[in-house]
């Protein structure tokens, strides 16, 4: 059978002195999948649009802002982790450079810029534990991972670098 995942993005907007990173804080709705998780920026990619087109739209949709220097900082797979086991791909972005203000919320809830290094402190997936440190090294290769879920669950998680 073909694998044939939800192809989205995932962005990771850094601060100008490259100490913080903006997150969404999903507290907005109470049906929401990721409700109480910190996130980065992204959503599913639109038919008509490249990776690069689709985190551009989304981070101006959710943030406000628009990106003018972001890199590809890896790939994930994320088989079983849709709300019906769905296949999901990500494509993982830093953006390093963006003009606008973000606002203090949109739909999804609270966007807070937070310090590199309380990361760890945050409500997250578990698996963005696993690959979020590779965002945010100095390795100028991106990385290319497989993060299968069961039950809304991580169960394990490799990587390679290219």
């Amino acid at each position: 059978m073909p694998y044939t995942p939800i192809v989205a993005t995932l962005g990771y907007v850094l601060s100008p002195d490259s100490t913080q990173v903006l997150l969404v804080h999903r507290n907005a709705r109470a049906d929401d999948a990721h409700l109480g998780k910190y996130n980065g920026l992204g959503g599913k990619l639109e038919a008509d649009e490249d990776v690069v087109a689709g985190m551009r739209r989304e981070i101006h949709e959710e943030a406000g802002i628009e990106c003018i220097d972001l890199s590809l900082r890896g790939t994930i797979s994320w088989p079983g982790f849709g709300k019906q086991g769905e296949d999901w791909l990500g494509f993982i972005f830093l953006i390093t450079c963006f003009q606008g203000t973000p606002p203090g919320v949109n739909a999804e809830g609270t966007l807070e810029w937070v310090a590199l290094e309380r990361l760890h402190e945050l409500p997250m997936w578990e698996g963005d534990r696993q690959f979020l440190p590779l965002v945010f090294d100095r390795d100028p290769r991106a990385f290319h991972g497989v993060m299968p879920y069961r039950d809304g669950r991580m169960v394990s998680w490799r990587y390679s670098r290219a």
